[in-house]
Order: structure tokens, then sequence, then C-alpha cells
């Protein structure tokens, strides 16, 4: 057979069924080359295996198969698959056998498995539900969880008391304070601090530089013997270049709040409970020199000299405004009526007062010094003889107490300065004042630690003596 004649006797390409004409030797379509087509064989069978057309509902002869016809080429007019996925047995992502035509049984692994009910099947629904004879008892049962989900079910799986990461949300916080899925350093809880009481109210924050806080305060409030009231207010800046500054600010804090609501309820009087709860602070810092097995990996390059911070307080009760302190955080007084002058009620323990105290330096050129806020009072084992300050006062007129550290004051030095940064409703609103205290100092560069806590002082009547 020559190849014009088999070219005539194709109906269409063998690539991509196009239909050809006589005397094609190339497929318009494709291009296929039509003479690589290989001729027909030239025997025939015996019998003649016919196949009738069948129709939709037709009926079947005894003896004769059904081929499945093949679906129409999509419209990249590839032709369709002899098999489709639903042909063949198999699983899907989930461990589920995939659906097969109704009837229709498979050998799979060795073992029978009957197809899955079509969807009139009155058994689909029970087959389907959780726990029904069709579910899976696999591993992946379920589809993939939404990731809030997922959040929710890690943090009540993690163990108990373990810390959620605030930035994955998925990993357990490690004692370092670091997320052991994505690294992420957790924000501390001593990084903002707030509490308010009736009578007092502080505010603590780390800053914008440091990368800790290492301040810390204690409000609190009591009774006298006689049922008046007493304010507590303390303040501790912790000694950045001492080892663990931040537990020595709290240890002291703590210390000398618990002195002072057990002593003034006993008849001490204010000053002297002052006294003594510098002296309590003292000792709580210096017992954390004693402890064994307290250094912190991070701090061992940092001078491991024993922990330290300064302290200052200030109570009212009894008509009284006493005040306490070592170091250079200090207490402002500013009045009620901005009519009258504010006051500065602490002397700092730094190079630059005592510059200033022997007469060497003025003030204004000793705290531009690059040793200004070297103290030299401390709260510390190492620090030299302790040497509490302590100061009583009776004020005539109303106003409003400031115990501070050097973060705010050092972006309102004098007491003009001051004054002017209290807000004229801190008398009444002591929170809101000390938040605006806060904000003043970062707004200013917050290079330190900010803690503030301020007292309302009021006169009921005019008296003796003046702050």
């Amino acid at each position: 057979m020559s190849q014009s004649h088999q070219q005539a006797s194709l109906p269409g390409c063998p690539s991509c069924e196009e239909p050809l004409e006589p005397g094609d030797r190339f497929c318009g379509a494709c291009g296929y080359d039509l003479s690589a087509v290989p001729a027909p064989p030239v025997d025939r069978p015996t019998v003649a295996i016919t196949v009738p057309a069948q129709g939709v509902g037709t009926p079947v002869a005894a003896g004769q198969v059904e081929w499945p016809r093949a679906s129409e080429a999509d419209s990249s007019d590839l032709p369709a698959p002899t098999h489709r996925p639903a042909d063949l047995p198999g699983v899907d992502s989930g461990g589920r056998p995939l659906p097969l035509a109704e009837g229709a049984a498979v050998r799979f692994d060795g073992l029978d498995a009957q197809a899955a009910p079509g969807p009139g099947d009155p058994d689909a629904r029970a087959a389907s539900a959780p726990g029904g004879p069709g579910s899976s008892s696999g591993d992946f049962e379920l589809a993939a969880p939404d990731p809030r989900a997922a959040e929710h079910a890690t943090a009540g799986g993690s163990v108990a008391g373990a810390k959620v990461c605030v930035a994955c949300r998925s990993g357990q916080v490690d004692t370092d304070g670091y997320c052991e899925n994505c690294g992420h350093a957790q924000p501390r809880e001593r990084d903002h601090m707030e509490q308010e009481l009736d009578a007092v109210a502080a505010v603590s924050d780390r800053g914008l530089r440091h990368h800790r806080n290492e301040d810390a305060f204690a409000v609190s409030s009591t009774a006298l013997p006689d049922g008046s009231p007493a304010v507590v207010a303390i303040v501790c800046d912790g000694v950045s270049s001492a080892s663990r500054p931040d537990e020595a600010s709290a240890a002291a804090a703590s210390a000398a709040n618990e002195s002072l609501l057990e002593s003034l309820p006993r008849g001490t009087h204010p000053q002297q409970a002052m006294h003594e709860a510098i002296v309590a602070a003292s000792e709580a810092v210096n017992s954390l020199a004693q402890e064994e097995g307290q250094a912190l990996e991070h701090d061992q390059h940092r001078h491991q000299n024993a922990p330290a911070c300064t302290v200052v307080g200030a109570v009212v009760a009894g008509g009284l405004l006493v005040i306490g302190w070592v170091g250079d955080s200090r207490v402002y007084w500013v009045p009620e009526d901005r009519a009258h002058p504010p006051a500065r009620l602490t002397e700092d323990d730094s190079w630059a007062a005592q510059m200033v105290a022997a007469g060497l330096m003025k003030e204004a050129e000793a705290y531009a010094d690059e040793r200004a806020h070297a103290i030299t009072g401390w709260l510390g084992a190492d620090a030299y003889e302790l040497e509490p300050h302590t100061a009583s006062f009776e004020p005539d007129r109303s106003g409003l107490v400031v115990v501070c550290t050097d973060g705010l004051w050092n972006y309102a030095e004098g007491a003009a300065e001051m004054a002017a940064a209290v807000p004229g409703d801190a008398f009444e609103r002591p929170l809101h004042g000390a938040q605006v205290l806060v904000g003043h100092a970062l707004d200013g560069g917050g290079h330190d630690n900010v803690t503030v806590a301020l007292l309302p002082f009021t006169v009921a009547a005019p008296g003796a003596g003046s702050a």
C-alpha cells in the first residue's frame, strides 16, 4: 500500500484528530507527518465482532461487552485520558477510600472494600457521620485546623502554668522570657505597671532605651491607732551597674512598705517608722548578695558587684508629711494652688550634690558634668555605711507630693519645671497625673526607667508650719 493511498484513507490526524483532506501529507492543525503512519494490517478476522452503538438506557444484548465511553476532550483539544481518577482505587489525604462507582467493589491491600454509598443512599449520612461505620479513625480525619483554633488548642494543651508566646501564639515561653518556638522575647510584666488606691497612685515604665524596667514601687494605706488614715508611697531605682538591679529594687520596695504597714498601726512616729523602713529595705537588698546560685547567665559579662538600688518614700499621716531617702530619687511638693511656689524636699546622694554642698561648683555646672549622676549613697551589701535621710513637714495648705526616680526628674529637674509638668487636675486624679508625668519623660527621650507616685495632701483648715 502506498503512502498516498494510506493518507487518503485516514479520516483524521492520529495526533490531534483534526479531519484530513485526501492527499494531505501533514496535518494542517498540528503539523503531524502523515507519512509516518504505519499501514493497516492486511489480514482480516474470520468472524467479525460487531458492537452496536448504544445509547443511554439501551439494553445490552447477552454476551456483549459495554465499553465505557471516554469523556469529550476539554477546551485544550487534548484527548481525554483513558482513566479518570475515580476509576482507580486509592485514598484521599485524610486516609479515606476514594468514592467508587455505585455497586463496584475493589480489593485493596488484601481487604475487600465495598463502594461508598451514593448521595441518594439512606445510609450515606450515617456512614459519613462521626463515629459512624464509614468514619475514619486515622490521624488526619479532620481538615487542617484554622490558625485561631490551633492557637486555643495549643494554649489548652500546654503545660499547666506555661505562658504562650505573644508573637506566634503557639510556642511556650521559657524561664528566660523567650519563646521556645519562634525565639521572640516576651514583654515583661514590669515593663509598664500602674496602681491606684483612694489617696495615692503610681506608674512605672521601662522607658525607650532600657531592655528592662529596673524600677519598682509600692503604694498602700493603713490606719494609725486613733483610726486616722496613713498613706504610703515607696519608689526604688535599681543601680544598673550592679548585678540584678531589678531584683534589688523590688525587694527594697516590698520590705520598706511592709515595715511601714507594721509599725504605723502600732503608734510608731511616722519619721521613726520611715527610718526603720529604710533599714529593712537595706537588709532585704543585702540578703540578695548572700543567696547562692542566683546569678543569671546573661549577667556573666556584667560587673559582679552586689545587687543595689536607691530608695525614696513618703508617708502622709496625722497632718504630717514624712519623707525618707537614700540615693538620688526625689520628692517634690506642688501646692494645689499654683500661685504658691513648689519645692524640692530631698537632697541627692550624688557627686554633683556633694560638689555643690562643698561650694566647689555651682549647681548648673555640677549637674552638667558627666559625673553628676554618680551616686554616693545606695542600698546594697557593697554600700558605704548606711545613712538614711528622713524629714518631717507640716504643710499649711493642700498640695501634691511627687515621689519619683531620676528617669522623670531628668526632664523636669527644678521644682518649677516639675510643677509645670504636673497636670492641673492631678490633685483630684492622681493616676492620670502620674500617667501624664511618665508620658512627659517618654516624650523627652525616655532614656531611663521612669517611676512616679503621687500623694494628694489635704489640709482642712490653716495650720502652723510650712513646707
